[in-house]
C-alpha cells in the first residue's frame, strides 16, 4: 500500500511545484504515477471494496475511496464489481465487465455488427480509452442506469454533487495545477496526462479480460424463467480464469487478480492467500471431474484473448 501511494502521488506532487522543465520527464513522471494508479486500484482499493484489506471495518470503507483519489467513483465501482459482476459473471446483459459499447463484442450471446470482424485489432486502442470514459462520462451514465435498475438508494442531488466535488479535486491536482505551474506548453501536459490514462487503460482492462474473456472460459444463459440452472461454485469455475501462476512479481503488483478463480470463490479473502489456496481449488476440481481454467503465463493468456475477440467477431 505505501508503495502504491508514494508511486501515485510522488510524481503528481513533483508536476504540481513547477520544478520539472523537461516534456521528456513530465511524460515519465505521469506515466510513474500511472503505475502507481494501477496498483492502488488492483493492490488496495479492490481488496478494500471486498472487505478483504483488513479485518478492520474502518479501515476497508475508507481505503476503498482511494478510487475517488484517482478519478473514478467507489459507490458505483462495487455496484458494477461487487454485486453485477461477481454475482451475474459472464453472464451478457447483467455482467457489465462484458457489456461494453457496441463497438466490442466480448459475449457470443450479444449482437455482432460487421465492424467486430477486425475488433481482434482495434479492441486494444479501444481498452486504453477505458479509464479517459471512466473519469468523464461513465459514472455519471452507470450513476443513472443503476438508479433506474433499483440499485442505488441514495439521493441524485447529493450523490451526483459528491461524485462531481471527487472528480473536480482529482482534475486540480491531476491536471489543472501542472498545467498552470509547469514551465512546458500545457498541451505537453495535456498529451502527457491521456497518455497515462491510455497505459492504465490497457493494463488494467487486458488483466481483467484475461480472467473471463478466453476461449477456456463458459458464457451460460438464462433459460426461459430468467435463472441460471447452476451451482454458484461451479458457476464462478466456468467463466473464470487464472494465468501466469507462477510469476510472483505480476501476483504482486496486479493485487493476486492472476488468482482470479480462487478471488472469485473468495472474494472476501486477503488476496496474499490466493496461491496457498489455488492448490486446494485446483486439486478439488480436479477431485470431481471440473475444469480448472488456467494458462501458465501472460503472452498466453494475451493470445488467447485475441484468439476469442477474433473469433467472436467473425
Amino acid at each position: 500500500m505505501i508503495v502504491a501511494f508514494l508511486l501515485y502521488f510522488t510524481p503528481l506532487t513533483l508536476l504540481c511545484t513547477g520544478i520539472i522543465s523537461s516534456p521528456a520527464l513530465v511524460f515519465f513522471l505521469y506515466l510513474l504515477s500511472g503505475v502507481g494508479m494501477i496498483s492502488i486500484g488492483m493492490n488496495v482499493m479492490h481488496d478494500a471494496n471486498h472487505g478483504a484489506f483488513s479485518k478492520q471495518k474502518f479501515w476497508n470503507k475508507h481505503l476503498a475511496l482511494s478510487l475517488n483519489l484517482v478519478g473514478a467513483n467507489a459507490k458505483l465501482w462495487c455496484v458494477q464489481h461487487n454485486v453485477l459482476h461477481h454475482t451475474y459473471t459472464n453472464i451478457h446483459t447483467v455482467d457489465d465487465d462484458i457489456n461494453p459499447p457496441f463497438i466490442l463484442r466480448l459475449s457470443p450471446t450479444s449482437k455482432r455488427y460487421k465492424i467486430h470482424r477486425f475488433q481482434h485489432i482495434y479492441a486494444w486502442f479501444v481498452y486504453g480509452l477505458t479509464t479517459l470514459s471512466w473519469i468523464t462520462t461513465k459514472d455519471f451514465i452507470n450513476f443513472f442506469r443503476y438508479k433506474k435498475m433499483g440499485l442505488i438508494k441514495d439521493k441524485t442531488f447529493l450523490e451526483i454533487l459528491k461524485m462531481v466535488i471527487w472528480k473536480l479535486v482529482y482534475y486540480a491536482f491531476a491536471l489543472v495545477l501542472p498545467i498552470i505551474f509547469l514551465p512546458v506548453s500545457p498541451w505537453i501536459v495535456v498529451l502527457a496526462f491521456i497518455s497515462m490514462h491510455f497505459v492504465v487503460g490497457l493494463f488494467t482492462t487486458i488483466i481483467f479480460q484475461l480472467a473471463h474473456v478466453v476461449p477456456e472460459t463458459y458464457f451460460p444463459t438464462p433459460n426461459s424463467s430468467g435463472k441460471i440452472e447452476n451451482d454458484w461454485c461451479l458457476h464462478q469455475l466456468q467463466t473464470t480464469a487464472n494465468f501466469a501462476p507462477k510469476s510472483k512479481i505480476m501476483s504482486w503488483f496486479i493485487g493476486g487478480l492472476n488468482y482470479q478463480i480462487e478471488h472469485h470463490l473468495f472474494p472476501k479473502v486477503s488476496h496474499i492467500h490466493y496461491r496457498n489456496i489455488s492448490e486446494i481449488v485446483r486439486k478439488t476440481a480436479q477431485e470431481f471431474n471440473i475444469q480448472y481454467n488456467v494458462q501458465t503465463n501472460l503472452y498466453q493468456a494475451i493470445k488467447g484473448h485475441a484468439r476469442l475477440l477474433k473469433s467472436l467477431g467473425r
